[in-house]
């Protein structure tokens, strides 16, 4: 049986351009500054736009590409994502961006490379019987729950089969295989270019959880909950929804996310105004080498 991705793109060719038509990997960004950074060394780049999205095609670190923004949010990331797969021939999907951090053994300007993406606004809000929130009888949830917030697993369908119940999306192993080899190759940056800097330079991790939904973090208590719960290291407002189309899809993905922010756990106000900009620059610094390190 051929792919439902595969036909959709072979009966497109013929109305699209080359570009279309060559096998690409899809460098998404979230933001515009992860987005020009990665402009600033696409080389042969040509435009093309599709349904009010900016598609860019070129070659970026020996490797074609068509990068694009995702939008903020779950649903503009789940749109653009499939809108990609839909008019071109993706290989495999990288996402350069930024987030707040979770887990506690984490700074500011830190990058995580997750190993699964799960929806953590993907819940029940529950009623308040007594001292305890309670789901209707017909409801249920694997996680603990935070106040009213239950999470729960959803459906998702694709050509494996009958459509499967899950909450957690993977990056793909060899893909991470690759980050853990730049990981241990790369230094990034401690300051932005106003000269101001981090307490201690910046690591990234591969492996672990990461969090989505489509509610921007700034809450100690929640993120508390997020990690002892789902032993998430970082939580952002796009990555699981490109999991979650790519597992559908069978689409290889990876996200890298540099910590702008500590979800509400730092003291004082959220530091992303201070750091976005610094942890933009190291994503995608990190995915121009992972790039690069692919095989063409």
């Amino acid at each position: 049986m051929i792919p439902l991705r595969t036909a959709a793109v072979a009966l497109l060719a013929s109305s699209l351009p080359l570009a279309a038509e060559t096998p690409r990997i899809a460098v998404m960004s979230a933001f515009e500054p992860e987005w020009i950074s990665l402009q600033a060394d696409l080389e042969n780049a040509e435009t093309q736009t599709v349904n009010g999205t900016k598609f860019i095609t070129g070659q970026l670190s020996g490797q074609d590409v068509v990068l694009f923004l995702s939008g903020v949010s779950m649903v503009n990331a789940a749109m653009t994502t499939q809108l990609a797969l839909d008019h071109f021939d993706i290989d495999s999907i990288v996402f350069s961006g930024i987030a707040g951090g979770v887990d506690p053994a984490l700074n500011i300007g830190d990058v995580v490379v997750s190993e699964n993406w799960g929806n953590w606004l993907e819940t029940a809000m529950a009623r308040k019987e007594g001292d305890e929130y309670v789901l209707p009888g017909f409801l249920s949830s694997p996680f603990p729950n935070h106040q009213m917030f239950f999470t729960r697993e959803t459906t998702v369908a694709s050509d494996r089969g009958e459509p499967e119940t899950r909450f957690w999306f993977p990056a793909d192993v060899n893909l991470l295989k690759v980050a853990q080899q730049v990981a241990d190759e790369t230094d990034l940056a401690a300051c932005n270019d106003a000269n101001e800097c981090l307490d201690q330079a910046p690591q990234i991790r591969v492996g672990g959880n990461g969090l989505s939904g489509s509610s921007f973090m700034d809450n100690a208590p929640l993120r508390e909950w997020m990690s002892d719960t789902f032993e998430a290291q970082v939580v952002d407002m796009e990555s699981a929804a490109v999991a979650q189309v790519a597992w559908a899809n069978q689409v290889p993905f990876i996200a890298f996310r540099s910590l702008s922010d500590l979800a509400g756990g730092g003291e004082g106000e959220n530091e992303m105004g201070v750091f976005m900009s610094l942890a933009s620059e190291n994503s995608a610094a990190l995915v121009k080498a992972f790039l690069a390190k692919l095989p063409e």
